[in-house]
């Protein structure tokens, strides 16, 4: 590590933030008035003056000029699943020949990029190619590449979203407008509230020259061929274990680079299986924390190839060992700074906590669909379900205390307080509920982990726009329920505890705090009718259910056309997948795999034919040489399966259709190649194999 890196760690709160416009740059640099109008529209959604956007544009360039910026651009978040930008300078020429450095409010405010080659449902044609970005103005803007990064929503020309950003910003001041209906029932004088997260990210890091071997990982960022190496996790011997120096690098250097940005890079360690890592940032608004979370994606992985490695995000880059996961913590505060899912002391607050807690759990127990798509793809089901990620089947953990406090809120009975104190279970009184007295699941889904719940289904590669407008989404529409109901009690007190008696009764089937991996709960979920959406093909056509589009538009958070739209990307993008992943098999079972297999069978051959030649036993070497045989023949005619397969997939019709197809036929025709070429390489000497294998990526960091 260079002296400099050393000093800059010990330095941390002088650089912290350096490369963003934040609130503290804002505040020095911009006039009062100007200030105090932009912190108006962070905070209460306001629109921006244009005179005002002038300012701050002249000022904002002001400061990125400093730092030798030359550059800007809007930064966004399309259907893609990846961020996307397009550079412009600074410079307008001037009558003598010169140029100068400008930046208006309306190119901060406003830009057009090309709409026509994002993923789009069919919301455009190709020809229809004007698009709209939009300042976040909630967001703040950074330097990254010697750059401006605008922090943007993204739509077309005829207004319909092409982002993921523009629906969690709907979702956060749809679930702020109806929290703040239920905080005055109870006295509170918050204005907004806000929705934060803390996305832990989960990554495998590989080397460099050992991934540039290996065409999957090039071209699909996970393997499609390997044997199991000799050791995998079974010891248990790498989660939180010692840190390779090389990784330990890697990490002191993608924390400073994070910490220039302002992400609140908090911890990271090794994970379950080898050559895994993860990193956990501080919570922040859901907003910011989606584009924090892009943003370190982009940076882990450039960080990584300045060490000489590479950082794996898919979901599951090795067969056999645990894939890699996000697990996004979510959370409620109010603009007075209270945690609204934070059981607290006071009984009052208790009763206020306990509402949030039944719509959250009723929101869960409704819209299991939605929260299941929201994490679908085509590399995260080989997560889901595999007795190494929470099941499919949508849960919530609530550990055994409150789980004692709903029960007896259910059946109206006493129970006692730590003190021996009885408590009438109602909106009289409730018995403190202290912070993590519960254990924590790790098999469970969405997990309430004392103050927060922890959403575990997610990715590891996929951006937490969509799973958290969608969580925000639901537990608006059920707070909006509540409020419907209780503003026009009579008896807000009877009222109150008659709404969460049947509530908890309606909707407790949806807990859950026993192993999520045993196979008994599969069944029993089944008893209590919750869904089981195995893959993102079963998941995803739910987004237009009429129950999801009805919300969803009372809200304005998506049009059905937009929902529509999305259901098409995403099945289509699942296809992709597929078709490239079965491509790439194909190119490598018949350049790579196929001609190692023949050369090591004629080597075989050839040791029969002088042993025979010079009167020695070859009963050894023709076992074996029949063998290979049999194994290069079983993989010519997975080939050959496997491609007639793929032709097949273009008459499937639809794009659910095609994509039920990639699922059953394709996906099972891969499969059946990748065992007889994984047997074939169990007993292929190194120097043949044509590739690195398990052992070497997994272990050679």
């Amino acid at each position: 590590m260079s002296e400099s890196t050393v000093q800059g760690i010990k330095n941390v709160p002088d650089y912290f933030g350096c490369n963003v416009f934040n609130e503290e740059t804002m505040k020095q640099r911009l006039p009062k008035n100007v200030y105090k109008s932009l912190l108006k529209t962070k905070t209460m959604g306001t629109a921006l003056d244009p005179d005002v956007a002038d300012v701050i544009a002249a000022t904002m360039k002001d400061w990125a000029v400093e730092k030798g910026v030359t550059h800007y651009t809007h930064w966004f978040h399309p259907m893609t699943g990846l961020s996307a930008e397009k550079h412009d300078s600074f410079i307008s020429p001037t009558d003598d020949g010169k140029v100068i450095m400008e930046f208006s409010g309306k190119e901060l405010i406003k830009g057009e990029p090309d709409a026509s080659s994002f993923p789009s449902g069919g919301l455009r044609a190709t020809f229809e190619a004007r698009g709209y970005t939009a300042w976040d103005p909630t967001s703040p803007a950074f330097i990254k590449d010697n750059t401006l990064y605008i922090p943007t929503a993204f739509c077309s020309y005829t207004g319909e979203v092409l982002d993921k950003k523009t629906p969690l910003l709907r979702s956060m001041e749809v679930i702020s407008e109806q929290a703040v209906r239920i905080l005055k029932l109870f006295g509170s004088k918050a204005t907004r509230v806000t929705t934060t997260v803390g996305p832990e990210q989960e990554y495998f890091l590989v080397d460099k020259k050992l991934y540039d071997q290996r065409k999957d990982l090039i071209y699909t960022g996970r393997t499609l061929f390997g044997a199991k190496a000799p050791k995998g996790q079974e010891l248990e011997d790498h989660y939180f274990g010692n840190i390779k120096t090389r990784v330990h690098d890697y990490m002191t250097e993608l924390d400073e680079e994070l910490w220039k940005l302002g992400i609140y890079s908090k911890t990271e360690h090794n994970e379950v299986a080898p050559a895994q890592h993860e990193m956990a940032p501080i919570f922040t608004t859901s907003n910011v924390a989606a584009d924090q979370n892009a943003l370190t994606m982009e940076i882990m992985k450039k960080v990584a190839l300045k060490h000489g490695l590479v950082c794996l995000l898919h979901e599951k880059p090795f067969a056999g060992v645990n894939g890699s996961g996000k697990h996004n913590n979510w959370s409620i505060s109010t603009n007075d700074g209270q945690n609204l899912l934070d059981p607290g002391k006071n009984p009052k607050d208790n009763i206020q906590f306990l509402t949030f807690l039944a719509a959250i759990i009723k929101a869960v127990d409704e819209n299991a669909d939605l929260l299941r798509l929201s994490v679908a793809s085509a590399g995260n089901d080989h997560r889901l379900g595999a007795n190494e990620a929470p099941p499919a089947i949508m849960s919530i953990f609530v550990g055994s205390e409150l789980q004692q406090i709903l029960d007896a809120l259910e059946t109206g009975e006493m129970i006692k307080s730590g003190a021996n104190e009885e408590f009438v279970i109602g909106v009289e009184a409730l018995p403190n509920f202290p912070k993590d007295t519960t254990d924590r699941n790790r098999t469970s889904p969405f997990a309430f982990t004392g103050n927060k719940f922890e959403f575990r289904s997610l990715g590891s590669s996929e951006t937490i726009a969509c799973t958290n407008c969608i969580l925000n989404t639901i537990v608006a529409n059920s707070l909006k329920e509540f409020a419907d109901r209780l503003e026009g009690a009579e008896d807000f007190t009877a009222e109150l505890n008659k709404l969460l008696v049947e509530t908890i009764k309606k909707h407790k089937r949806v807990i859950f705090n026993g192993n999520g991996y045993d196979a008994s709960w599969v069944e029993e979920a089944a008893r209590r009718g919750l869904p089981n959406y195995v893959s993102t093909v079963d998941a995803v056509p739910h987004y237009t259910d009429e129950k999801n589009v009805k919300m969803f538009e009372m809200f304005k958070v998506y049009t059905k056309t937009e929902l529509e739209s999305r259901t098409e990307i995403i099945l289509e993008n699942y296809s992709k997948v597929i078709n490239i992943e079965a491509l790439t098999m194909l190119d490598m079972a018949k350049k790579q795999i196929l001609p190692a297999g023949m050369e090591f069978a004629k080597e075989l051959c050839d040791s029969v034919n002088a042993k025979k030649s010079a009167g020695v036993s070859a009963d050894l070497e023709k076992k074996l040489a029949d063998k290979v045989t049999a194994l290069n023949a079983g993989i010519s005619e997975a080939i050959d399966e496997l491609d007639t397969k793929l032709i097949g997939a273009g008459d499937a019709g639809d794009a659910e259709a095609t994509a039920k197809y990639y699922r059953n036929t394709v996906f099972a025709a891969m499969q059946s190649l990748r065992a007889v070429a994984d047997e074939l390489e169990t007993i292929t000497p190194e120097t043949i194999w044509p590739f690195p294998t398990y052992g070497d990526l997994m272990f050679r960091v």
